[in-house]
């Protein structure tokens, strides 16, 4: 399986969020079986089933971000010799020419990719049409609405 990369933001959070699948969610969980296993009959126990459904998914969660995780590359943007150029994990800032609307995204993995927090993935067409180009460079987007120009206008690697 090939590497999928990853921004260390985007690392700390996944594993900020196994640890609390494991230390907190996982404990209450068992501790909630227990509690309706109590209540007798497990067969008409909606408790119960509730709970192991919880468990389940839990342990579904765990298993997806660890490997996710030991698939991961991490990428330190900061420790980057970028030499000016857009790339994985930079935040750029674009200026639609038509409409001269302004927007920054940072470029990550597909896993961290939200629209509404300016991170796009790697493999969007913006991203892929930004991706080793500078400052001051104008790309064309394909759009299903037709293709788009956007010029450069800064590019950081935080």
């Amino acid at each position: 399986m090939d590497k999928v990369p990853l921004t260390v933001v985007g690392a700390n959070k996944l594993r900020a969020e196994l640890e609390e699948l494991k230390t907190v969610t996982r404990p209450r969980i068992v501790e909630a079986i227990a509690t309706a296993r109590e209540h007798g009959d497990l067969k008409e126990n909606a408790e119960y089933h509730a709970a192991r459904e919880q468990q389940s998914f839990a342990e579904g969660r765990i298993n997806e971000i660890e490997a996710k995780l030991a698939n991961a590359q991490i990428i330190d943007v900061t420790s980057i010799d970028a030499k000016g150029k857009v790339i994985f994990g930079a935040t750029v800032e674009i200026e639609d020419l038509d409409s001269e609307k302004k927007f920054t995204y940072q470029i990550v993995g597909v896993d961290e990719a939200n629209i509404k927090e300016g991170r796009i993935s790697v493999g969007s067409p913006i991203a892929r049409a930004l991706i080793g180009k500078e400052v001051d460079d104008v790309v064309t987007v394909k759009t299903p609405a037709g293709d788009v120009d956007y010029e450069i206008l800064s590019i950081q690697y935080i």
